[in-house]
Parts: structure tokens; sequence; C-alpha cells
């Protein structure tokens, strides 16, 4: 009993020293700050004590136009398409076209066996014929009649039936002259032709097969495919800006990117928007549209669209790696003369990702810093290893969009309100 009272305080002695060995271990190698600098500023190595300058990356905020770009996603949707179907029934025993080839309203494309269309036409034009005789005959006895009325040689009786019988064969000629119409226009059937401009796609029936009037199965799909719509949706909060620049006849330019966003497909223009907000999503639905020279777009394609909803003229821009966000808001670090920090808050307005409009807090030639902000408080001295400001630039290289025409490797579309 004894033993083991006396045991307890020298484990509980040796089991001290190794926590406080532990401690001045963990003190010695934490990072920071070298001991000989730390011990000639009588300060611990790694809390602060170091006066050295920090090496920082540096890029000015610049005056340019932006341009406002909204993002979204897009359906191609053909500008008109037409499942071609037989109008009359028959045999198919003709085929004009050839899988994917491009036709013009009017062009033929199939045959139905003609011939039984042909004697329903001879058949109604051999009753026309009939009873075109027989009128003419009975308008004879009318005119006959009525000169042997006025001789009073005989009843007004008979001339009103001559002329009764007149006006029935009449009746009877055009009753025939529309069915000889009819079968005209069946015979006319038999030719199946384009109704609209377009792509036609692959072939549904082949030679040989009996086809019906308005069969379920169609011929081929005509799709017109220039010009061409894409339909996409914006967010109603983003919706002031492009319908007052369309209600007041502006053409917005509309951009279709592939799917990676990297390619552009093609530029159209903003065609209409719909007349209501879809409640259920808060979306209103647009259609622009692409002449589509190339044939680059297709129907039920999805791709990317950008729509330049406004330029913004003369605005101060920042590059967006240099914003911070902190829980007094956004801010960034100012390099001034003395290569020393300011913390600058800001007011940002839209961004593209890569650059953001600045609506309070810069002027233009602020430097910022864009890379090793980590270490940097308010005051702290920095080394600017890189000065964006000292490296040739090209004209309107820092200015996205700009004399650019949104074509070679743009970047990320303008949100606005980031």
């Amino acid at each position: 009993m004894q033993a083991s009272v006396s045991r307890s305080p020298r484990r509980w002695l040796i089991g001290l020293l190794i926590v406080l060995l532990l401690a001045a271990l963990a003190w010695w190698l934490w990072p920071g700050a070298s001991k000989e600098t730390a011990a000639k500023q009588g300060g611990r190595p790694g809390f602060g004590g170091s006066g050295e300058a920090v090496p920082v990356r540096v890029e000015p905020a610049q005056v340019g136009d932006f341009p406002l770009y909204y993002k979204a996603l897009g359906t191609v949707t053909a500008t008109n398409t037409v499942n071609v179907r037989s109008r009359v029934s028959g045999e198919l025993v003709k085929i004009h076209f050839e899988e994917g080839q491009q036709v013009k309203a009017g062009d033929l494309l199939a045959e139905i066996d003609p011939r039984s269309y042909r004697i329903a036409l001879q058949q109604a034009e051999g009753t026309l014929a009939q009873n075109q005789a027989q009128l003419k005959n009975a308008q004879v006895d009318v005119a006959r009649y009525k000169g042997l009325y006025a001789e009073d040689s005989i009843a007004k009786q008979t001339l009103d039936t001559a002329e009764a019988q007149v006006a029935q064969f009449q009746g009877l000629v055009k009753t025939n002259q529309a069915a000889v119409s009819d079968a005209r226009l069946n015979l006319e059937f038999t030719q199946i032709r384009a109704p609209i401009n377009g792509r036609v796609g692959l072939r549904q029936l082949d030679l040989g097969n009996l086809v019906a009037a308005n069969d379920t199965t169609a011929l081929a799909v005509i799709t017109q495919t220039q010009p061409i719509d894409i339909a996409f949706t914006l967010p109603e909060t983003e919706l002031s800006t492009v319908l007052e620049r369309y209600r007041s006849g502006a053409r917005l330019p509309v951009e279709a990117w592939d799917r990676t966003d990297s390619k552009q497909q093609a530029v159209g223009v903003l065609a209409s928007p719909d007349n209501q907000i879809d409640t259920t999503t808060g979306t209103l639905k647009f259609k622009a549209r692409f002449e589509n020279r190339d044939q680059a777009l297709f129907p039920n394609q999805f791709l990317n669209v950008r729509v330049l909803a406004d330029t913004l003229k003369q605005v101060v821009m920042a590059p967006a790696a240099a914003i911070q966000f902190g829980n007094d808001g956004t801010f960034a670090y100012v390099v001034n003369a003395e290569n020393k920090v300011n913390v600058r808050k800001l007011k940002v307005g839209a961004s593209d990702g890569e650059r953001s409009v600045i609506l309070e807090g810069l002027t233009a030639g602020d430097r910022l810093v864009l890379e090793g902000t980590d270490r940097l408080r308010e005051g702290s001295l920095v080394e600017v290893v890189q000065d964006s400001a000292e490296v040739p630039v090209t004209p309107g290289q820092h200015l996205q969009g700009q004399d650019k025409g949104g074509t070679a490797e743009p970047s990320a579309p303008a949100k606005a309100g980031a």
C-alpha cells in the first residue's frame, strides 16, 4: 500500500516533464521567422515578430469598357419542322431525295403509284362531259320554247319546266367540275413535294411500301435550319437591363458556345422574349435567331448562351483574384508608394470571373495584391516580386471583350451583381 502511494507522485512528475519538453519543442519548431532573427528582435519565432517584407505579386486597377454578359443554358430549335406524309394511299414507287440533303420548298421528294388516280380523273371528266352535253340540249329547248310561247303556241308550264331542267343540269355540271378538281388534286398528291426549305433527315420508308393517307409513319422529317433559333431562360433578377435594351430597339448580340464553354459556335441576335414568367422557376424564356450559314447548329443541341446585355463605359476594373472577403465585407490590399499595404473596402459590381467592376473604393492605377495575401495586415511591408504595370501590355489585353468581337479565347461571361 505504501509502495503504490510513493509511485504515484513520481509518475505524475515524469508525465509533467514530458509535457513540458513537448511544449518547448513545439515552440522551438513553430514555422515563421528564424531563431536568430527572433533573438535579435527579442520576440518569439513565428509569432509576428519578424519585420521582413512579404513577397507579393500585384496588378493595377484599370479603367475601360466592360461588356456585361448574362449566361444561360440554351436548346437549339428548328425554325420549322415538318413530318412529310403522303396525302393519298398507294405504293411508294420513287424516291427523289438523299438522306441529309438540303431541299427547297416545292422540290419533288417521292412518288406514289398514280395509275388509279389517273383513271379516277378520267371517269370524273367523262361524267362532266356527259352532263355538259345534257345542259346544252336543255338550253336549246328553253330557247325554242321561249319562241313558241311568244307565239302563244305552248303553255307557260312547258317553258317553266324546261328552264328548271336547265338549272338542274347547271348544278349537276358544277358538281362534276368539283369531282374533276378533286380527282386532279389527288393525282397531284401522288407526287410528294417539300413544303418548306430545310434539311431532310433519315428516310423512314423504302420503295415498294404501301402507304396510307396521313399515315403515322412519316416518309421523312424536314427541319428548317437556316435560320435557326436557340431557346433559353434568364432569371427575373436579370431581366431589367435586357428588356430595357430590347424594348428600345437595340439588337442584343447573343453568342452560342459549346458545352465545354471553350469554343464559340455562332453569333446571333435576341429575337423575342416570352409573354409571361414561369412561376415555378422564376425565369423568362427568350429566343435568339442565328443565320447558321455554316450549319454549325443542330436542332435539339444543348449549348451555353451569352447575351451581351450592355457595355459599361469607362469603369474601374480590378482582377477578381485581388478581391478578398472578410467579416467586414469585401476588400482588397492596396500597395502604396512606401511598399506598405492598406486595406481598402470595396463595393463590387459585375464580374466575368477574371475581372470585376469596382463601384467604390479604387481608382485607376491602384496596385492590388494578387498573391501573398495570407500573411498581410494593415501596414505590412511588402516586396513586389512582379508588378503587372511594368510588363508591356498590348491594347485590350486586360479589358475582356474589347476589340475581340467575342471570338478567340474569351473569359467566362460577365455576371451582374457579383
